[in-house]
């Protein structure tokens, strides 16, 4: 004869596993990785400043009624975290720039007279949830730091992202 006091606990196990076995598809399929970069740290980090200058602006608005003097201050604060957040946006592309991987790919061709290996510079980044990677040249005609030089003005021509001369 079948216990019926383990149906409830025996149900719940099963919807506990199965809300797990769903929960590991959906990230193994929508998880995309995030790298980050020194402009995109920054960028979050004015964008906090901001919304705290926000939240005191807001609270120097409502002391206004009391005090004068916090009107004119509230005033000053909306002002900066305004700024904060144009610097902000303003990095947004850096931040997309930098956010790209070099690396070396290596090919062997085999001939009558034996094999032969070359190496060649690669870049990846994202664009659009696709993985776009591109060829830059050998590792015989460049070294590493032209290699991502290049590979930044190649993303920022695919991304039509406008190049700042002074990013290193």
């Amino acid at each position: 004869m079948p216990r019926h006091d383990c149906v409830p606990v025996f149900a719940a196990v099963l919807i506990l596993f199965c809300g797990i076995f769903i929960s590991f598809k959906y990230n193994a399929t929508e998880l995309f990785i995030v790298h980050k970069t020194t402009a995109g740290e920054k960028r979050k980090a004015l964008q906090r400043e901001a919304r705290e200058l926000t939240r005191n602006a807001k609270a120097a608005t409502k002391a206004a009624s009391v005090l004068p003097e916090a009107g004119h201050k509230a005033r000053e604060l909306q002002e900066e975290a305004a700024r904060l957040r144009a610097e902000a946006e303003a990095l947004k592309d850096q931040a997309r720039l930098e956010d790209l991987t070099v690396w070396t790919l290596e090919k062997v061709k085999s001939t009558k007279k034996g094999s032969r290996s070359y190496h060649y510079w690669m870049a990846t980044w994202r664009k659009g949830g696709k993985t776009r990677n591109v060829h830059l040249g050998s590792c015989a005609k460049m070294d590493a730091q032209a290699a991502l030089q290049k590979a930044r003005q190649e993303k920022a021509k695919a991304l039509a992202i406008k190049l700042r001369c002074d990013s290193p």
